[in-house]
């Protein structure tokens, strides 16, 4: 049986590797098949805004990992339409989905599990709702089994904000800053990897469950780097100063439980940002002096 990644890219790639150290057959999927040959993951090249082209995608029976994003504007996702409307005649085997907490809206930072009714305010947040309301009803209908991971802020080597806290670009003062969660990145691979294997199927919460401050993330990155902290602004000059993207972040505040992770079997190699960052710091570090001096 092989597995089959939609939009491969840094998260599946890392599902990919897993598969091939465990010698199972995977097929990362992408625009740009180059970089994923590249790095010795077997792969094809499909464009899912091009629906004529995908019938050939090699569906059928297929573990199939949809990490593949809506587009950016908008509110629905075309995307995974043209996904399942290529499926019909080929249905996978399951299919795990990336979606994200934005599906929620603001919470107020109240602590949430997956049963929480979903109420987006942004529409990153409606195309992520529709992409799962979409799957939901087409597994219904072809007896596919689903599961759909929740994934909040993702973090790792090369995913700390760096360049951000090399520029001085502000951040909200604490009082005035939602609660965000995060998971690291090899934590959230290992976790679609229990999702497609076990018999578990439904919602969860893909977080390490250890939710913080936005601003206290900024201001642990930056120490455990060793640049300065942001300088702290209010949040009515947060609305003149900081991007349409991030004032929408600052917009939604929850804190996810993730205690359905324990039906999967997940034992987090990094359960909170204070067990994760120092191995990105350490990676950052070895990268950087790798690109100084040209070698390892």
């Amino acid at each position: 049986m092989t597995a089959l990644i939609i939009g491969c890219g840094d998260i599946g790639s890392r599902v990919a590797r897993d598969y091939i150290a465990r010698n199972k057959q995977v097929t990362g999927v992408a625009r740009n098949s180059a970089p994923l040959k590249t790095s010795g993951i077997p792969a094809l090249e499909f464009d899912l805004d091009e629906p004529p082209t995908l019938n050939a995608l090699p569906t059928a029976n297929a573990e199939l990992f949809h990490f593949a994003s809506p587009p950016p504007t908008g509110q629905t996702d075309p995307r995974t339409t043209n996904l399942l409307a290529t499926m019909t005649a080929a249905a996978p085997r399951k299919i795990v989905y990336i979606s994200t907490p934005a599906v929620y809206g603001d919470c107020g930072g109240a602590w949430i599990d997956e049963s929480q009714p979903v109420a987006p305010l942004s529409d990153r947040g409606h195309r992520r709702a529709n992409a799962e309301r979409q799957l939901q009803q087409w597994c219904n209908s072809h007896g596919v089994p689903l599961v759909i991971l929740r994934v909040p802020g993702i973090y790792g080597p090369g995913r700390l904000p760096v360049k951000r806290l090399q520029s001085a670009t502000p951040m909200v003062r604490r009082e005035d800053s939602p609660y965000t969660n995060r998971i690291h990145a090899d934590d959230l691979a290992g976790i679609a990897v229990l999702a497609m294997s076990g018999n578990s199927t439904g919602i969860f919460h893909a977080s390490d469950g250890c939710p913080s401050k936005m601003t206290d993330y900024f201001d642990d990155c930056a120490a455990a780097l060793g640049l300065p902290a942001p300088p702290k602004i209010t949040l009515a000059e947060a609305n003149s100063q900081l991007s349409p993207g991030l004032l929408g972040y600052l917009k939604e505040s929850k804190r996810l439980t993730n205690n359905r992770l324990q039906e999967l079997g997940v034992s987090l190699l990094y359960p909170s940002l204070a067990a994760g960052l120092p191995h990105c710091v350490e990676q950052y570090l070895r990268t950087r002096k790798i690109d100084k001096n040209g070698r390892g």
